[in-house]
Protein backbone atom coordinates (compact mmCIF):
# COMPACT_ATOMS: atom_id res chain seq x y z
CA UNK A 1 0.00 0.00 0.00
CA UNK A 2 1.29 3.50 -0.86
CA UNK A 3 2.13 5.98 1.90
CA UNK A 4 -0.85 7.95 3.27
CA UNK A 5 -1.10 11.52 2.00
CA UNK A 6 -1.69 14.77 3.87
CA UNK A 7 -4.05 16.71 1.63
CA UNK A 8 -5.17 20.32 1.98
CA UNK A 9 -8.69 20.75 0.59
CA UNK A 10 -10.03 24.26 0.02
CA UNK A 11 -13.68 25.02 -0.80
CA UNK A 12 -15.26 28.50 -0.85
CA UNK A 13 -17.87 29.21 1.84
CA UNK A 14 -17.89 25.65 3.13
CA UNK A 15 -20.28 24.03 3.96
CA UNK A 16 -22.84 25.53 1.59
CA UNK A 17 -26.22 24.07 0.65
CA UNK A 18 -24.83 22.33 -2.47
CA UNK A 19 -21.66 21.00 -0.82
CA UNK A 20 -22.69 17.43 -0.02
CA UNK A 21 -20.43 16.23 -2.85
CA UNK A 22 -17.36 17.76 -1.20
CA UNK A 23 -18.22 16.22 2.15
CA UNK A 24 -18.60 12.80 0.56
CA UNK A 25 -15.32 13.14 -1.30
CA UNK A 26 -13.55 14.12 1.93
CA UNK A 27 -15.01 11.04 3.61
CA UNK A 28 -13.91 8.87 0.67
CA UNK A 29 -10.34 10.20 0.93
CA UNK A 30 -10.27 9.52 4.67
CA UNK A 31 -11.67 6.01 4.11
CA UNK A 32 -8.69 5.41 1.82
CA UNK A 33 -6.38 6.21 4.74
CA UNK A 34 -5.40 9.78 3.86
CA UNK A 35 -5.51 12.84 6.11
CA UNK A 36 -7.66 15.70 4.81
CA UNK A 37 -7.31 19.22 6.22
CA UNK A 38 -10.19 21.40 5.09
CA UNK A 39 -9.83 25.13 4.47
CA UNK A 40 -12.37 27.67 3.33
CA UNK A 41 -12.62 31.38 2.66
CA UNK A 42 -15.46 32.08 5.09
CA UNK A 43 -18.55 30.49 6.60
CA UNK A 44 -21.76 30.49 4.53
CA UNK A 45 -24.76 32.63 5.60
CA UNK A 46 -26.69 31.07 8.48
CA UNK A 47 -29.75 30.37 6.31
CA UNK A 48 -27.70 28.09 4.06
CA UNK A 49 -26.26 25.91 6.83
CA UNK A 50 -28.78 23.11 6.47
CA UNK A 51 -27.03 19.75 6.63
CA UNK A 52 -26.90 17.35 9.55
CA UNK A 53 -23.12 17.31 9.08
CA UNK A 54 -22.68 21.12 8.77
CA UNK A 55 -21.58 21.73 12.38
CA UNK A 56 -19.05 18.90 12.26
CA UNK A 57 -17.74 20.24 8.96
CA UNK A 58 -17.33 23.76 10.35
CA UNK A 59 -15.51 22.47 13.43
CA UNK A 60 -12.98 20.71 11.20
CA UNK A 61 -12.55 23.62 8.76
CA UNK A 62 -9.94 26.38 9.02
CA UNK A 63 -11.33 29.68 7.72
CA UNK A 64 -8.82 31.94 5.99
CA UNK A 65 -10.90 34.89 4.84
CA UNK A 66 -10.40 37.49 7.59
CA UNK A 67 -8.74 40.64 6.26
CA UNK A 68 -5.34 40.87 7.97
CA UNK A 69 -2.94 43.67 6.93
CA UNK A 70 0.05 42.00 8.64
CA UNK A 71 -0.25 38.71 6.76
CA UNK A 72 -1.12 40.56 3.56
CA UNK A 73 2.04 42.64 3.88
CA UNK A 74 4.17 39.55 4.45
CA UNK A 75 2.66 37.89 1.38
CA UNK A 76 3.17 40.99 -0.76
CA UNK A 77 6.84 41.13 0.26
CA UNK A 78 7.29 37.47 -0.64
CA UNK A 79 5.51 37.69 -3.99
CA UNK A 80 6.79 41.01 -5.33
CA UNK A 81 10.27 39.63 -6.24
CA UNK A 82 8.53 36.74 -8.05
CA UNK A 83 6.76 39.00 -10.49
CA UNK A 84 3.39 39.72 -8.88
CA UNK A 85 3.33 43.34 -10.15
CA UNK A 86 3.80 42.06 -13.69
CA UNK A 87 0.92 39.62 -13.35
CA UNK A 88 -1.26 42.42 -11.99
CA UNK A 89 -0.51 44.55 -15.03
CA UNK A 90 -1.12 41.71 -17.48
CA UNK A 91 -4.29 40.37 -15.85
CA UNK A 92 -5.89 43.75 -15.17
CA UNK A 93 -7.79 45.56 -12.44
CA UNK A 94 -10.02 42.61 -11.50
CA UNK A 95 -7.03 40.39 -10.81
CA UNK A 96 -5.36 43.15 -8.77
CA UNK A 97 -8.47 43.45 -6.59
CA UNK A 98 -8.70 39.67 -6.08
CA UNK A 99 -4.98 39.51 -5.30
CA UNK A 100 -5.21 42.17 -2.60
CA UNK A 101 -8.23 40.41 -1.07
CA UNK A 102 -6.51 37.00 -0.98
CA UNK A 103 -2.90 37.75 -0.03
CA UNK A 104 -3.48 37.42 3.72
CA UNK A 105 -5.40 34.16 3.28
CA UNK A 106 -2.59 32.79 1.09
CA UNK A 107 0.03 33.54 3.73
CA UNK A 108 -2.13 31.87 6.38
CA UNK A 109 -2.59 28.84 4.15
CA UNK A 110 1.18 28.63 3.55
CA UNK A 111 1.82 28.64 7.30
CA UNK A 112 -0.83 26.01 8.02
CA UNK A 113 0.54 23.84 5.21
CA UNK A 114 4.04 24.02 6.67
CA UNK A 115 2.83 23.22 10.19
CA UNK A 116 0.67 20.31 8.99
CA UNK A 117 3.33 19.08 6.53
CA UNK A 118 0.79 18.95 3.71
CA UNK A 119 1.80 17.05 0.59
CA UNK A 120 -0.60 18.87 -1.71
CA UNK A 121 -3.47 21.36 -1.78
CA UNK A 122 -6.55 20.89 -3.95
CA UNK A 123 -8.83 23.87 -4.63
CA UNK A 124 -12.37 22.80 -5.48
CA UNK A 125 -12.91 26.01 -7.39
CA UNK A 126 -11.15 28.15 -9.96
CA UNK A 127 -12.16 31.37 -8.22
CA UNK A 128 -10.43 33.06 -5.30
CA UNK A 129 -9.82 29.73 -3.54
CA UNK A 130 -7.56 28.71 -6.43
CA UNK A 131 -5.80 32.07 -6.26
CA UNK A 132 -5.13 31.53 -2.54
CA UNK A 133 -3.62 28.11 -3.29
CA UNK A 134 -1.56 29.56 -6.17
CA UNK A 135 -0.14 32.38 -4.06
CA UNK A 136 0.64 29.98 -1.19
CA UNK A 137 2.56 27.78 -3.63
CA UNK A 138 4.48 30.72 -5.08
CA UNK A 139 5.53 31.64 -1.53
CA UNK A 140 7.03 28.21 -0.93
CA UNK A 141 3.94 26.20 -0.04
CA UNK A 142 3.00 22.81 -1.50
CA UNK A 143 1.95 22.19 -5.08
CA UNK A 144 -1.70 22.61 -5.85
CA UNK A 145 -4.42 21.51 -8.25
CA UNK A 146 -7.92 22.71 -9.10
CA UNK A 147 -11.32 21.49 -10.21
CA UNK A 148 -13.32 23.51 -12.73
CA UNK A 149 -17.02 23.07 -11.97
CA UNK A 150 -18.53 25.31 -14.64
CA UNK A 151 -17.84 27.83 -17.41
CA UNK A 152 -14.55 29.66 -16.91
CA UNK A 153 -16.37 33.00 -17.04
CA UNK A 154 -17.99 32.21 -13.68
CA UNK A 155 -14.69 32.15 -11.80
CA UNK A 156 -13.28 35.62 -12.09
CA UNK A 157 -10.03 37.10 -13.39
CA UNK A 158 -6.46 35.79 -13.33
CA UNK A 159 -7.21 32.41 -14.87
CA UNK A 160 -3.92 32.17 -16.75
CA UNK A 161 -2.02 32.77 -13.51
CA UNK A 162 -4.02 30.11 -11.65
CA UNK A 163 -3.75 27.46 -14.37
CA UNK A 164 -0.14 28.09 -15.38
CA UNK A 165 1.10 27.38 -11.85
CA UNK A 166 -1.12 24.36 -11.09
CA UNK A 167 0.29 20.82 -11.16
CA UNK A 168 -2.89 19.38 -12.68
CA UNK A 169 -6.60 20.09 -12.94
CA UNK A 170 -9.81 18.14 -13.22
CA UNK A 171 -12.74 19.36 -15.31
CA UNK A 172 -16.26 18.05 -14.91
CA UNK A 173 -17.25 17.75 -18.61
CA UNK A 174 -15.70 17.38 -22.04
CA UNK A 175 -17.60 20.48 -23.18
CA UNK A 176 -15.88 22.66 -20.56
CA UNK A 177 -12.50 21.06 -21.28
CA UNK A 178 -12.84 22.01 -24.95
CA UNK A 179 -13.63 25.59 -23.94
CA UNK A 180 -10.57 26.05 -21.74
CA UNK A 181 -8.27 24.61 -24.41
CA UNK A 182 -9.48 27.45 -26.62
CA UNK A 183 -9.37 30.19 -23.97
CA UNK A 184 -6.18 29.29 -22.07
CA UNK A 185 -3.92 27.75 -24.70
CA UNK A 186 -0.30 28.09 -23.58
CA UNK A 187 -1.14 28.49 -19.89
CA UNK A 188 -2.45 25.04 -19.01
CA UNK A 189 -0.79 22.33 -16.88
CA UNK A 190 0.33 19.15 -18.61
CA UNK A 191 -2.33 17.05 -16.90
CA UNK A 192 -6.01 17.86 -17.50
CA UNK A 193 -8.50 15.14 -16.60
CA UNK A 194 -12.23 14.84 -17.07
CA UNK A 195 -13.63 13.81 -13.72
CA UNK A 196 -17.29 14.57 -13.03
CA UNK A 197 -18.60 15.13 -9.57
CA UNK A 198 -20.34 12.10 -8.18
CA UNK A 199 -22.65 10.77 -5.50
CA UNK A 200 -22.39 8.13 -2.81
CA UNK A 201 -24.37 5.39 -4.51
CA UNK A 202 -24.47 3.33 -1.30
CA UNK A 203 -26.17 6.15 0.59
CA UNK A 204 -28.33 7.28 -2.35
CA UNK A 205 -30.02 3.91 -2.74
CA UNK A 206 -33.72 3.12 -2.40
CA UNK A 207 -35.04 1.35 0.67
CA UNK A 208 -37.90 -0.08 -1.38
CA UNK A 209 -38.50 -0.53 -5.12
CA UNK A 210 -39.70 2.41 -7.18
CA UNK A 211 -43.45 2.50 -7.79
CA UNK A 212 -45.15 4.46 -10.59
CA UNK A 213 -48.09 6.72 -9.61
CA UNK A 214 -51.42 4.98 -9.14
CA UNK A 215 -54.17 5.93 -11.56
CA UNK A 216 -56.31 8.70 -10.11
CA UNK A 217 -53.69 9.67 -7.52
CA UNK A 218 -51.54 12.85 -7.58
CA UNK A 219 -48.21 12.77 -9.42
CA UNK A 220 -45.42 13.74 -7.04
CA UNK A 221 -42.68 15.82 -8.68
CA UNK A 222 -39.56 16.83 -6.76
CA UNK A 223 -36.93 19.44 -7.67
CA UNK A 224 -33.76 20.35 -5.80
CA UNK A 225 -31.50 23.30 -6.53
CA UNK A 226 -30.59 26.80 -5.39
CA UNK A 227 -33.36 29.35 -5.75
CA UNK A 228 -31.80 31.20 -8.63
CA UNK A 229 -33.36 32.26 -11.91
CA UNK A 230 -31.02 29.99 -13.91
CA UNK A 231 -32.31 26.89 -12.09
CA UNK A 232 -35.64 27.31 -13.90
CA UNK A 233 -37.93 26.68 -10.92
CA UNK A 234 -40.25 29.35 -12.31
CA UNK A 235 -40.55 27.28 -15.52
CA UNK A 236 -41.47 24.19 -13.50
CA UNK A 237 -44.18 26.24 -11.79
CA UNK A 238 -45.50 27.39 -15.17
CA UNK A 239 -45.49 23.79 -16.43
CA UNK A 240 -47.40 22.76 -13.31
CA UNK A 241 -50.07 25.37 -14.03
CA UNK A 242 -50.45 23.98 -17.56
CA UNK A 243 -50.78 20.43 -16.27
CA UNK A 244 -53.43 21.38 -13.74
CA UNK A 245 -55.37 23.24 -16.44
CA UNK A 246 -55.23 20.04 -18.52
CA UNK A 247 -56.68 18.01 -15.66
CA UNK A 248 -53.43 16.43 -14.46
CA UNK A 249 -53.15 16.46 -10.65
CA UNK A 250 -49.52 17.37 -9.90
CA UNK A 251 -47.93 18.08 -6.52
CA UNK A 252 -44.50 19.74 -6.71
CA UNK A 253 -41.94 20.24 -3.93
CA UNK A 254 -38.85 22.37 -4.50
CA UNK A 255 -35.91 22.10 -2.09
CA UNK A 256 -33.28 24.83 -1.98
CA UNK A 257 -32.76 28.40 -0.89
CA UNK A 258 -31.46 31.58 -2.50
CA UNK A 259 -27.92 32.80 -1.86
CA UNK A 260 -29.19 35.43 0.58
CA UNK A 261 -30.71 32.87 2.92
CA UNK A 262 -34.30 33.46 1.86
CA UNK A 263 -34.45 37.21 1.29
CA UNK A 264 -33.42 37.23 -2.38
CA UNK A 265 -34.83 35.39 -5.41
CA UNK A 266 -37.15 33.36 -3.19
CA UNK A 267 -39.41 36.43 -2.96
CA UNK A 268 -39.82 36.48 -6.76
CA UNK A 269 -40.65 32.77 -6.83
CA UNK A 270 -43.25 33.25 -4.10
CA UNK A 271 -44.87 36.00 -6.17
CA UNK A 272 -44.83 33.79 -9.27
CA UNK A 273 -46.42 30.98 -7.30
CA UNK A 274 -49.22 33.28 -6.09
CA UNK A 275 -49.76 34.73 -9.57
CA UNK A 276 -50.27 31.20 -10.94
CA UNK A 277 -52.54 30.26 -7.99
CA UNK A 278 -50.41 27.24 -7.14
CA UNK A 279 -50.38 27.47 -3.34
CA UNK A 280 -52.10 24.07 -3.06
CA UNK A 281 -49.85 22.40 -5.62
CA UNK A 282 -46.29 23.78 -5.19
CA UNK A 283 -44.27 24.03 -1.97
CA UNK A 284 -40.93 25.77 -1.46
CA UNK A 285 -39.17 23.71 1.19
CA UNK A 286 -36.12 25.93 1.72
CA UNK A 287 -32.67 24.47 2.35
CA UNK A 288 -33.01 20.91 3.69
CA UNK A 289 -30.30 18.46 4.68
CA UNK A 290 -29.12 15.49 2.67
CA UNK A 291 -31.24 13.02 4.63
CA UNK A 292 -34.39 15.00 3.90
CA UNK A 293 -33.48 15.22 0.21
CA UNK A 294 -33.05 11.45 0.12
CA UNK A 295 -36.47 10.95 1.73
CA UNK A 296 -38.15 13.33 -0.75
CA UNK A 297 -36.53 11.46 -3.64
CA UNK A 298 -37.78 8.16 -2.26
CA UNK A 299 -41.33 9.55 -2.21
CA UNK A 300 -41.20 11.20 -5.66
CA UNK A 301 -42.57 9.77 -8.90
CA UNK A 302 -40.52 12.16 -11.10
CA UNK A 303 -37.55 14.45 -10.55
CA UNK A 304 -37.51 17.59 -12.72
CA UNK A 305 -34.97 20.41 -12.73
CA UNK A 306 -35.51 22.94 -15.52
CA UNK A 307 -32.12 24.69 -15.42
CA UNK A 308 -31.37 27.31 -18.07
CA UNK A 309 -27.72 26.29 -17.76
CA UNK A 310 -26.16 23.46 -15.78
CA UNK A 311 -22.47 22.48 -16.01
CA UNK A 312 -23.43 18.88 -15.16
CA UNK A 313 -25.79 18.57 -12.21
CA UNK A 314 -25.27 16.67 -8.93
CA UNK A 315 -29.01 16.99 -8.20
CA UNK A 316 -29.74 14.96 -11.34
CA UNK A 317 -27.18 12.36 -10.24
CA UNK A 318 -28.76 12.00 -6.81
CA UNK A 319 -32.21 11.53 -8.30
CA UNK A 320 -30.99 8.94 -10.79
CA UNK A 321 -28.99 7.14 -8.09
CA UNK A 322 -32.22 6.92 -6.08
CA UNK A 323 -33.98 5.39 -9.07
CA UNK A 324 -36.25 8.39 -9.68
CA UNK A 325 -37.14 8.94 -13.37
CA UNK A 326 -35.40 12.22 -14.19
CA UNK A 327 -36.18 15.12 -16.51
CA UNK A 328 -33.41 17.63 -17.19
CA UNK A 329 -32.73 20.33 -19.73
CA UNK A 330 -30.50 20.09 -22.77
CA UNK A 331 -28.29 22.88 -21.44
CA UNK A 332 -24.61 23.05 -20.56
CA UNK A 333 -23.12 19.61 -19.93
CA UNK A 334 -26.31 17.80 -18.88
CA UNK A 335 -26.27 15.75 -22.10
CA UNK A 336 -23.02 14.16 -20.84
CA UNK A 337 -24.99 12.90 -17.82
CA UNK A 338 -28.51 12.16 -19.09
CA UNK A 339 -28.90 10.11 -22.26
CA UNK A 340 -32.19 11.38 -23.68
CA UNK A 341 -34.84 8.66 -23.77
CA UNK A 342 -32.49 6.09 -22.23
CA UNK A 343 -31.40 7.12 -18.72
CA UNK A 344 -33.74 10.13 -18.46
CA UNK A 345 -35.37 12.79 -20.61
CA UNK A 346 -34.09 16.17 -21.81
CA UNK A 347 -36.26 19.15 -22.65
CA UNK A 348 -35.43 22.58 -24.00
CA UNK A 349 -34.55 25.15 -21.33
CA UNK A 350 -37.09 27.95 -20.82
CA UNK A 351 -39.83 25.81 -22.39
CA UNK A 352 -42.53 25.10 -19.76
CA UNK A 353 -44.83 23.65 -22.43
CA UNK A 354 -42.33 20.96 -23.43
CA UNK A 355 -41.64 20.20 -19.76
CA UNK A 356 -45.38 19.83 -19.08
CA UNK A 357 -45.82 17.50 -22.06
CA UNK A 358 -42.91 15.31 -20.94
CA UNK A 359 -44.25 15.03 -17.38
CA UNK A 360 -47.73 14.17 -18.68
CA UNK A 361 -46.40 11.55 -21.11
CA UNK A 362 -44.32 9.83 -18.44
CA UNK A 363 -47.11 9.98 -15.87
CA UNK A 364 -49.30 8.02 -18.29
CA UNK A 365 -46.63 5.38 -19.02
CA UNK A 366 -45.78 3.28 -15.93
CA UNK A 367 -43.55 0.94 -17.94
CA UNK A 368 -41.42 3.86 -19.14
CA UNK A 369 -41.08 5.14 -15.56
CA UNK A 370 -39.93 1.74 -14.29
CA UNK A 371 -37.43 1.43 -17.16
CA UNK A 372 -35.99 4.90 -16.46
CA UNK A 373 -35.75 4.14 -12.74
CA UNK A 374 -33.53 1.09 -13.36
CA UNK A 375 -31.48 2.60 -16.21
CA UNK A 376 -30.75 5.83 -14.37
CA UNK A 377 -29.53 4.01 -11.28
CA UNK A 378 -27.25 1.70 -13.29
CA UNK A 379 -25.76 4.65 -15.19
CA UNK A 380 -24.82 6.52 -12.01
CA UNK A 381 -23.36 3.41 -10.36
CA UNK A 382 -21.06 2.85 -13.31
CA UNK A 383 -19.95 6.38 -14.16
CA UNK A 384 -20.67 8.84 -11.34
CA UNK A 385 -19.70 7.33 -7.99
CA UNK A 386 -18.30 9.89 -5.53
CA UNK A 387 -15.30 7.65 -4.82
CA UNK A 388 -14.04 8.11 -8.40
CA UNK A 389 -13.14 11.74 -7.69
CA UNK A 390 -11.18 10.80 -4.58
CA UNK A 391 -9.36 8.02 -6.45
CA UNK A 392 -8.39 10.41 -9.27
CA UNK A 393 -7.10 13.02 -6.83
CA UNK A 394 -4.97 10.51 -4.92
CA UNK A 395 -3.60 8.96 -8.11
CA UNK A 396 -2.47 12.33 -9.48
CA UNK A 397 -0.85 13.45 -6.20
CA UNK A 398 1.01 10.16 -5.92
CA UNK A 399 2.16 10.53 -9.52
CA UNK A 400 3.64 13.93 -8.66
CA UNK A 401 5.39 12.54 -5.57
CA UNK A 402 6.76 9.63 -7.58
Amino acid sequence: MSQPLRIGYIVPQFPGQTHIFFWREIQALEAMGHSVHVFSTRKPPAGLIAHSWSKAAMRSTTYLGTIDPLHAGIALARLTPQGLPGWMLREGVGFTKDALLTLAAAEKLRRHAKRLKLDHIHAHSCGRSALIAAFAHKMGGPRYSMTLHGPLSDYGPGQRFKWANASFATIITQKILDEIHQELAGSLPDRLLIRPMGVDTEVMRRDKPYEAPEKGRPIKVFACGRLNIVKGHQDLMSATRQLIDQGVDVRVEIAGEDDDGGTGYRKELEEHLKKLRLQDHVKLLGAIDAGAVRQKLQEAHIFALASWHEPLGVAYMEAMSMGVPTIGTDAGGVRELIQDGSTGYLVEPRNPGMLARTIRTLANDPDALLRLSAAGRAHIEEHFRASLGAETLVSEIQRLRG
